[in-house]
């Protein structure tokens, strides 16, 4: 039965079937049913011309089980004896059969295709990793560009150039919130800037006026203490004319370095006296002081009793000051009117005079130490440049403002506001 199953394996098919013969690159073999005895093998080259298959297969193959009723079949991958291939062997048994049926068939072709399709994917993923990698990186430089133009700002900036800034910062990329951010750091840090630039200036400015106006004292002192070295002390009139020279020039000195202490103190921050002062009294003080000094004058008064808290000899310098300014800088004839009301929780101050006015450029000015809109007026009255100074630094001391207002030819108006006492205690 066995012979007759390995001749049918190899020999032509009866005229009603298809010659049964081993598919190209297939070994055939009949075996017993324990599997160990081989009854006929059958090699069938791939190609003719070809060496014919070799699969490596097992001295003894162990029997499938039957597990469909119908066929027992096993399947295993061996080894070539020579060439190097694969093969997928099937043994089978047919349900009555008195043999077993092996059948290797080579992977040599399924092999190929797998290295080739493998090949073709390592190059795909190759080329999509290398396509990923190149977009990854031109949006990478695309979001990063405007780190490029604030290393660029910034360089600028360390120049000198603080007008710079970064340019198209946007608000919808993490760096264009941070070039929004830079822009608003670089503006503060500019306007910080240009006020430093600006307190040094006034600095520089404020001792050059010191220094000038001590200066002129001095000078004066000593072409008096030279006079008397001349012999002044033997001439009575001309001994008179130094002592009052120099009494009068030190006296000058005394009122400027009282001035400036007053400010210097008033920069430090140290406290004033905190008291209850009535403010309308201190004002009347004051006009009636002006009117004792320049009788000609025509000052009026309208004042509201008002009750602050502060230092009473400082709030009447800042209102002596105001009429002392008038004084010195319009026409004899010029009326002034001193007023005190409460406005908003506050007692206010206003001198107004009809005299000739300050234009907008003087006017911003006024407040500022050792200014003068006309400085050759202001020496001829003594004055250096304080008194309005000293007003702002007292007013706000005392947790108060000032304002001016004026028109040329129009008179001008100075404004004091200090809280009321009773304002200050409900907030305290």
């Amino acid at each position: 039965m066995l012979a007759q199953t390995a001749h049918a394996i190899s020999r032509p098919g009866r005229d009603d079937e298809e010659p049964r013969i081993a598919p190209p690159g297939t070994v055939v073999q009949v075996r017993s049913l324990d599997g160990a005895p081989v009854v006929a093998t059958v090699a069938r080259p791939a190609l003719p011309g070809y060496a014919a298959p070799s699969p490596d297969l097992p001295a003894t193959i162990d029997p499938p089980k039957d597990t469909a009723g119908f066929e027992a079949v096993s399947y295993f991958t061996v080894g070539g004896a020579g060439d190097g291939d694969r093969y997928r062997v099937r043994a089978s048994i047919e349900d009555g059969a008195t043999g077993m049926l092996v059948v290797a068939s080579s992977l040599a072709d399924v092999d190929s295709t797998l290295h080739r399709l493998l090949l073709i994917e390592a190059l795909v993923t190759l080329l999509v990793i290398g396509g990923i990698a190149a977009l990854g990186l031109w949006v990478v430089r695309l979001g990063l560009r405007p780190l490029g133009e604030i290393e660029v700002t910034a360089a600028a900036i360390a120049s000198g150039d603080l007008s710079r800034r970064v340019e198209r910062a946007e608000e919808r990329t993490e760096v264009g919130r941070l070039g929004l951010s830079l822009n608003a750091m670089l503006g503060r840090i500019e306007t910080a800037f240009r006020a430093q630039e600006a307190s040094e200036r006034k600095l520089r400015r404020f001792v050059a006026d010191a220094s000038h106006e001590l200066r002129t004292p001095l000078a004066a002192v000593r072409a008096y203490a030279e006079l008397f070295d001349r012999g002044a002390a033997t001439r009575p009139e001309d001994l008179d004319r130094s002592m009052k020279g120099i009494s009068r020039e030190s006296e000058r000195m005394s009122v400027l370095v009282d001035d400036l202490l007053l400010l210097a103190r008033l920069d430090d921050g140290r406290p004033l006296e905190r008291v209850p002062v009535e403010l309308d009294e201190v004002v009347g003080e004051a006009v009636e002081t002006a009117h004792a000094v320049d009788p000609d004058r025509s000052i009026e008064l309208s004042a509201e009793p008002a009750v602050v808290v502060g230092d009473r000899v400082r709030l009447r310098q800042i209102v002596d000051n105001l009429l002392a300014n008038v004084r010195a800088h319009t026409p004899a004839d010029t009326a002034v009117s001193v007023t005190l009301t409460r406005v908003n929780g506050s007692a206010e101050i206003a001198v107004t005079d009809s005299g000739p006015g300050l234009d907008a450029e003087h006017l911003a000015h006024v407040f500022e130490r050792f200014y003068r809109a006309d400085a050759s007026r202001a020496r001829a009255s003594g004055g250096v440049g304080l008194g309005l100074a000293i007003v702002a630094a007292v007013a706000e001391a005392h947790g108060g403002t000032v304002s001016a207002s004026s028109e040329p030819g129009g008179g001008s108006t100075f404004r004091i506001a200090i809280p009321l006492a009773d304002a200050g205690a409900s907030g305290a």
